[in-house]
């Protein structure tokens, strides 16, 4: 397995997870800017990133190799038949999907290897966009929730609620914000026209050069009454610095109370979590165990410190979009009694994926040189004992957040959270 050094001399597990979860958790269907370099949003339990073999056992019942005459025989026929184009690369990659696929288990995918890179960029809050949220209004027009200030679509002009009536050309009528997204986005330099209606009276066309995003997966900020707020918007390879300041800032502000906000987190890298957990878990505490078979213990990851947070009354939010490493995070302070959990179940993603150059050969951006596997190889629990897999993280105290709420801005859940940490003060 390779390893890679990280701040403050910790060696963290490279280790990453990602699925292909679409999150409506408000009414209104919301994707960050990381939703412009793939479609969904990614949420799986995590990856492990290896080269072409791992140490597990082979499946029992399959043979050494495949008898591919039945194969040609499909090959032949479509080469012989076919009315269309279609190269041999394609075909190639078709059959190594179909692999994949083979399995039944939407976790275990195939990547050419321009689609692992993307992957790992989306993972770690880096791609090539417009840098703007895409949301659904009441009568299902597609619109702009918000450009993020300083990036292509804040630039050229583009303002909140702004409905995009035109993707380069075509009518966005029906389209869902899936497809938007494959639509808007691009590689750097590259443009795209967007037509929009302004106050459902101006017509106005912007034509957006692509840029590179790079968003911080961790904001902070001082409540009133000492409360101190962090949101996670994914585990990438910045949230365990960035976590690692802002605790010693809410630290060094004596804060009273802590809310964490995972919600709508998909997950991220598994070192994230396990460093996220570690400011409020002393050394040596159990924040997760994977299994083989639900019962062989592949490994135990446990805190390294420093628990700058421990004994802060800490209170996690979370919702549906709340998954995988954001699980394993609420599970890990949850169980080690350090915090209360407020809002709804969370997403349910408790198995473990891994990643396997298919040649052997990792790059330096985490990529692999030619295709990859993503393969689901173990199921991880909770310090209780739990896998929380299509079960999710119930909450210590159900809030829900509902349309209405969300339309005018009350927080219901942050309130809660609020009301909770005061009777500790």
């Amino acid at each position: 397995m390779e390893k890679k050094q990280v701040p403050e001399g910790r060696v963290k597990r490279m280790l990453s997870r990602v699925h292909s979860f679409f999150m409506q958790p408000l009414g209104i269907v919301i994707l960050v800017a990381a939703a412009f370099l793939l479609g969904n949003i990614a949420a799986d339990a995590h990856l492990q990133l290896l080269g072409s073999r791992s140490n597990f056992q082979p499946v029992s019942g399959l043979p050494d190799n495949l008898d591919y005459k039945s194969i040609e025989q499909l090959y032949d026929t479509i080469r012989t038949n076919y009315d269309g184009k279609l190269t041999q690369q394609q075909v190639m990659d078709g059959l190594k999907q179909g692999l994949a696929e083979s399995t039944g288990d939407p976790y275990t995918e195939y990547f050419t290897a321009k689609k692992a890179s993307d992957f790992f960029g989306q993972i770690n809050n880096s791609f090539s966009g417009i840098g703007a949220e895409l949301g659904k209004d009441a009568d299902d027009n597609l619109i702009i929730v918000s450009p993020i200030a300083g990036f292509p679509a804040d630039k050229a002009g583009i303002k909140a609620q702004d409905i995009i009536t035109t993707i380069n050309g075509k009518s966005t009528t029906g389209v869902s914000i899936d497809d938007a997204v494959s639509q808007i986005r691009g590689e750097k330099g590259t443009k795209v026209t967007l037509q929009v209606v302004r106050d459902k009276s101006q017509t106005l066309p912007f034509t957006i050069t692509r840029d590179t995003i790079k968003i911080d997966s961790v904001k902070s900020q001082i409540l009133d009454n000492n409360i101190g707020y962090v949101s996670i918007s994914t585990f990438a390879e910045d949230t365990s610095s960035l976590m690692a300041k802002t605790a010693q800032e809410f630290k060094d502000k004596q804060v009273k109370g802590i809310i964490l906000d995972l919600r709508g987190d998909p997950g991220g890298l598994l070192d994230a979590a396990t460093s996220v957990s570690s400011e409020w878990l002393p050394q040596g505490k159990t924040i997760l165990q994977e299994k083989r078979g639900g019962k062989v213990v592949v490994q135990t990851y446990t805190s390294d410190g420093p628990g700058i947070l421990d004994g802060i009354p800490t209170v996690i939010l979370l919702d549906e979009g709340s998954a995988s490493a954001s699980e394993i995070t609420a599970g890990a302070l949850h169980d080690n009694g350090e915090a209360r959990i407020i809002g709804v179940k969370s997403y349910g993603k408790g198995v473990v994926q891994q990643t396997l150059c298919v040649d052997g050969y990792r790059k330096n951006d985490g990529g692999c040189s030619a295709d990859m596997l993503k393969v689901t190889v173990a199921s991880w629990f909770r310090p209780n004992g739990q896998n929380i897999n299509h079960l999710g993280i119930s909450p210590d105290q159900e809030v829900k957040l509902s349309d209405a709420d969300a339309k005018a801005g009350t927080d219901t859940q942050k309130n809660a959270a609020i009301q909770y940490l005061m009777t500790k003060q």
